[in-house]
């Protein structure tokens, strides 16, 4: 087996929508919550979520930051944010 990911896990229902934000989007949210990046929970770059992103934006560096999406039955919608470690 290679590196290559064997299950989409973003079709599973309990899994919430990972977006890679551009760097500029990325200030303008660090900005908004008056955080720094190291501030942020994080997320490593062998997560299947991350890897699956990979395949589409290629090699994603430590230092960029995920936007996560999920439904909520308080708040409909939660937003998180995860910062990429290795």
């Amino acid at each position: 087996m290679g590196d290559e990911v064997q299950f989409n896990v973003f079709k599973h229902a309990l899994v919430p929508a990972h977006y890679l934000l551009s760097d500029e989007e990325a200030k303008e949210v660090l900005k908004k919550l008056k955080v720094d990046k190291d501030q942020l929970p994080k997320i490593r770059r062998s997560d299947p979520c991350i890897r699956l992103l990979e395949e589409k934006f290629g090699p994603i560096k430590e230092g960029r930051v995920i936007k996560v999406v999920r439904q909520s039955r308080t708040s409909e919608v939660a937003t998180a944010y995860r910062l990429v470690r290795g």
